[in-house]
Parts: C-alpha cells; sequence; structure tokens
C-alpha cells in the first residue's frame, strides 16, 4: 500500500532530488513533464524569481518521488511531472497548485504536456481549459541526421577555455538586449517585468559564476569569427541515462544571422553526441528547427479558467 507524504522543495538541499526524480521518469515528448536540465537551468541562472520556490511541492512514497510541482519563469505558469504508477496524485496536484501558487496581475496558468493523461483529466475537471498551445521541435536521430559545415572565415572554440565575458556578450547581442542598450552599460532587471532576451544572457553569465550541478560544459558550441569575437553559442546538457541532447540556449548575433553557423553549431552537437548514444536533441519552435531536419514536435498546453481565459 501507498503511504504518500509530502515535503516542500527546499534550494540547498533539493537540486540533487529533482535531477534524479525527472530523469527517472523522463519520456521522450515530456510524456511524464519535462527533462532534468529544465528545472536545473532556471534555478541556477539570475533571471529565474526564487521568492516562490518553497511553494514548489514534492509528493513523497516513503523516500522516492512520486510527483514534483513547480514553478519556473514567470512564477505564474506551473509545471507537473509525475511518475507512472501514481496517476491517482494527478487531482490533489491540480488542486494545490489552483491553492497555493500565486496569480499575479490576474494571470496563472498550468503548463501541461500532451501525453500527460491523468493531468489533463484532473485539469479538465476542475475546469480548465487550453488557452493556447505552442510546439517546441524535436531531433531523432534514428530517422535523420545533421549535416552543415562550418562556413569558412569561422572557427570553433574550446568551451572549457572559453571567456565567460565574451560569452555573455555574445548572448546579450545574440538575444536582441542590445535594443535595451550596449552590453557595457547592462543591468539585471526584475526577472518578472524584463523581456526573454535576458534569459539566457543572465543564464550563462551566472553559471560561469556558480555552475550547475549537472552541467555538461564540455559539450557547449562556441563560434568565433576571424576577430575572435563570439559570435554564435549552443549550450548543451548531456544526460546520458535519458540518450538525451538537452539543447539550451542557443544564439546568433544579428550581423551574423542567416550564414549557417546555427545549424553548424547543432550539426556540431550531433555528431559529438550521436557516438554517445543520444537518441532525441531539443529545439524551440522557430521554423528554422524544421528547416534543418527537425521533425518531432514537444507539445505544450497552458491552462487556464475560463473565467481568466480573456
Amino acid at each position: 500500500m501507498k503511504n504518500i507524504t509530502t515535503k516542500q522543495f527546499q534550494i540547498l538541499t533539493d537540486i540533487n532530488l529533482v535531477w534524479d526524480f525527472m530523469t527517472d521518469v523522463y519520456k521522450p515528448y515530456f510524456a511524464n513533464g519535462v527533462a532534468a536540465p529544465f528545472f536545473e537551468y532556471a534555478i541556477t541562472s539570475t533571471w529565474m524569481n526564487k521568492e516562490y520556490l518553497h511553494l514548489d511541492r514534492f509528493w513523497m512514497d516513503k523516500d522516492r518521488v512520486a510527483a514534483f510541482v513547480f514553478t519556473e519563469s514567470s512564477v505564474t505558469s506551473i509545471f507537473f511531472n509525475l511518475r507512472p504508477g501514481y496517476e491517482e496524485l494527478a487531482d490533489e496536484m491540480i488542486a494545490y497548485a489552483e491553492s497555493h501558487f500565486p496569480e499575479i496581475g490576474g494571470k496563472r496558468e498550468l503548463v501541461i504536456f500532451s501525453g500527460q493523461k491523468a493531468l489533463i483529466q484532473a485539469a479538465e475537471k476542475r475546469g480548465y481549459q487550453v488557452s493556447y498551445e505552442n510546439v517546441d521541435l524535436l531531433f531523432d536521430f534514428k530517422k535523420s541526421e545533421l549535416n552543415y559545415d562550418l562556413p569558412k572565415g569561422f572557427h570553433f572554440v574550446d568551451p572549457l577555455s572559453a571567456d565567460p565575458l565574451k560569452l555573455a556578450r555574445c548572448t546579450w547581442n545574440g538575444f536582441n538586449a542590445e535594443e535595451l542598450g550596449p552590453f557595457e552599460n547592462w543591468d539585471i532587471p526584475n526577472p518578472e517585468t524584463s523581456r526573454n532576451p535576458h534569459k539566457a544572457y543572465q543564464g550563462v553569465l551566472s553559471s560561469t559564476i556558480a555552475p550547475p550541478p549537472h552541467a555538461t560544459y564540455e559539450y557547449n558550441v562556441i563560434i568565433a569569427n576571424e576577430a575572435e569575437d563570439y559570435v554564435c553559442f549552443s549550450g548543451m546538457w548531456w544526460v546520458p541515462g535519458n540518450r538525451l541532447a538537452y539543447m539550451e540556449p542557443l544564439c546568433t548575433a544579428p550581423e551574423y544571422r542567416n550564414k549557417g553557423l546555427a545549424a553548424a553549431a547543432l550539426t556540431q552537437h550531433y555528431r559529438r553526441l550521436k557516438g554517445l548514444g543520444a537518441e532525441y536533441m531539443t529545439g524551440g519552435g522557430n521554423d528554422f528547427y524544421r528547416r534543418i531536419g527537425y521533425e518531432d514536435e514537444i507539445h505544450w498546453l497552458h491552462w487556464k479558467k475560463e473565467n481568466d481565459m480573456g
């Protein structure tokens, strides 16, 4: 008989607990919830609002994690990871999310993936409807291959000896934050009001100070021009137990876009990790990924109560 207890997340002690749980229950297409790097990348970055971390909750079957409910950014988006065999917890997880997580500015949503059937049923039972859906592309190593060479005039940089300031400048420009001013005059904005371009930049900068415990920087790809300026960056979390190449983030400086650099960076990931047994590599929702060979889709369903869907 299951003897389920609950436990609130503690940042100093539970990062490994989350990682081990998420890698243990991982299935492609996030059928049991997000992959482990999703949470760790956020929690070790400066852009994430950590004020509400104490609301994140585990459901425990003795010392085994059965479920985890948490926020990322923004804190009004709530995520669910659920171990198969514990589907009866879905109703309680949805109820907890609804009653404990903040509703800021009239905004709160449940983010449930298309394969999370028990959670979908529980959300519908409580009056939630899909307000919108977005898709991230997924590369299946068994279906296709990436074969885009690095253009002339550019070269790869050893990620373990990279200059962190040059890398931060690359992501600042690569995510269009230069629209807010030059890199030299940057300031870390409020994570709840800033735009997404800051997320990857701050993540890269903060991770050079306090590396995430499961980061695999040796598989990052950095591309420089002949002047040794970094112009393209692709981060990589290699999760061997899941055969997952979790790419996060990917950016190219504006003046170097449409030259094939991002495709070459992903090809470098493909060539390195295929031999290690990778089966899937994550991407984004941009059509760029589909053009270069990504075919499969991860469906993110965003749920709200009918009266919150205005």
